[in-house]
């Protein structure tokens, strides 16, 4: 067009640049944005701006996006939106949430489409207060709430912790699309409220709404954390009948799955079967391999990463230092530490600290872990001393234990961790009177032990026994299941 001496008028521009934006082509993008300063189109034409302003945008350059808004006579809603949305994008979050009250400020009217990106940044801030402050803004100006704005309602509530009335608005909602149940089914699960993610999954089977990549990846995680196998196995046949491609996300959470669920040889299997496989494939079955105590599988995955181009990440890592502690593996650990740094500039966080502690520990290199805690450039925070203390349990060491224990309760002063751990040490030492002091001085607290919890899958469903608890209607028949398995092991000579 250029060519034949034609001149781009304020209608040809938009169109160009969007092309732009679409291909993310900054180079030519720049090059109309100097034809439209050439030419004056960018001084006159307020949607010209604006989608210039959102090719930037999309190519990451808030600076140059914030430029054009500043210098721009006229501003109109899309200005301030593109805005804001660059801002969300480019992780400048608190920035574009400061951008939307300036444009109230400006006494423009939020539409749907704004208070989405808002509520999404609100969201990956996770700050209750501010989200809302513009759920307020909404009442107060009656905004049309759709199903994207409910949706995006819904996950800010899930994310910054107020689940229930999370649930609320997604009872109240007149009309649920599939993202709407992915939000609360996620959302659930993220929270920790496994249970309550698979209740939500059940009602959107129950009413013949067809679950996406997204619901079958939130549903294996609550199954992963609850250990609920049946269901687990029932999404996978799921995925196989609808020829779903077990790789990427679900791929990595079937592996989860099975790995949680003590089935590793499935878990193994899905991941062999994986087409495309990531970090988060190989930590998966890494970390479930070390679960299981099968060392030398996780270990032999681990160095296949590099051949495969794909560098390890900071979890990985807590996955190899775990196999190598199940099997003493002293020196393979402090090799796989030290490459964490010096290979693949990975920073050891307190997690991989632990690891090492209970790695040296478990070995009886009781003096070298505690050199190592002396020498860490991090301040050993409670899953450290832990770990040394667990030492002292395994070896004896009442001195060394009583030291460490007045450490742990500098960190955790409210828990009862150090104290049952000391308990046990004395005991097994037959230092009766010392752990009875210790029981004493917890109940002078008001300081009560935890009690032991165990769950069990009957017909799909878990059920979850504490400690000396027997008002659970299952729990007579589940006494009756495990008396008549100890007395068949008796009977075949397998308890002392």
């Amino acid at each position: 067009m250029l060519l034949k001496g034609l001149v781009p008028d304020n209608y040809t521009v938009p169109y160009v640049l969007k092309a732009c934006a679409q291909s993310r082509a900054l180079r030519e993008g720049e090059q109309i944005h100097a034809h439209c300063v050439k030419t004056g189109l960018l001084l006159s034409i307020v949607y010209v701006k604006n989608t210039l302003m959102r090719l930037y945008a999309v190519c990451g350059i808030i600076r140059a996006v914030r430029k054009l808004f500043d210098e721009s006579p006229q501003r109109d809603l899309v200005s301030w939106t593109t805005l804001i949305q660059g801002y969300v994008k480019m992780g400048f979050l608190r920035e574009g949430v400061a951008a939307f009250f300036e444009m109230c400020d400006d006494n423009l009217r939020a539409d749907e489409m704004t208070l989405v990106v808002v509520l999404s940044a609100c969201s990956k801030l996770g700050d209750l207060e501010l989200g809302r402050k513009i759920h307020d803004y909404m009442r107060d100006n009656e905004v049309n709430s759709d199903v994207f704005v409910g949706n995006a309602l819904v996950n800010m509530y899930l994310n910054c912790g107020d689940a229930d009335f999370a649930c609320k608005l997604f009872k109240e909602m007149p009309f649920k699309n599939v993202v709407s149940w992915n939000s609360m089914i996620s959302g659930l699960a993220h929270q920790g409220k496994f249970k309550e993610s698979l209740d939500v999954f059940r009602k959107m089977q129950s009413i013949g709404l067809k679950p996406d990549d997204v619901t079958l990846v939130g549903v294996l995680n609550s199954c992963a954390n609850l250990g609920i196998l049946e269901l687990g196995k029932w999404v996978h046949a799921y995925i196989d009948k609808n020829r779903i491609r077990a790789d990427g996300y679900i791929g990595n959470a079937l592996v989860d799955m099975y790995a949680k669920c003590g089935s590793i040889d499935q878990a193994l299997r899905v991941f062999q079967g994986m087409k495309n496989r990531d970090v988060y494939s190989y930590t998966a079955i890494i970390v479930g391999l070390a679960m299981h105590g099968e060392a030398e599988k996780a270990l032999a995955i681990f160095s296949e990463m590099p051949r495969m181009g794909i560098e390890p990440d900071e979890v990985t890592f807590i996955g190899v230092l775990a196999a190598c502690c199940h099997v003493g593996l002293v020196a393979e650990g402090q090799k796989y530490f030290e490459e964490m740094s010096s290979v693949y500039s990975l920073i050891p966080q307190t997690e991989h600290y632990g690891c090492m502690v209970d790695l040296l520990g478990r070995a009886g290199l009781i003096n070298e872990a505690e050199e190592f805690i002396k020498n860490m450039p991090i301040e050993p925070d409670a899953f450290v001393w832990g770990a040394l203390l667990g030492a002292c349990r395994i070896h004896g060491k009442i001195e060394l234990g009583e030291s460490v224990m007045r450490k742990l309760l500098e960190v955790e002063p409210e828990r009862d961790g150090a104290y049952i751990l000391m308990s046990n040490i004395y005991s097994s030492s037959n230092q009766w009177r010392d752990a009875l002091k210790l029981r004493k001085e917890m109940k002078g607290k008001n300081m009560k032990k935890t009690p032991g919890c165990s769950s069990i899958e009957l017909d799909g469903v878990v059920h979850e026994f504490r400690k000396g608890d027997k008002s659970h209607p299952k729990s007579k028949e589940i006494y009756k299941l495990l008396e008549d398995i100890m007395s068949q092991l008796k009977n075949y000579g397998h308890l002392a």
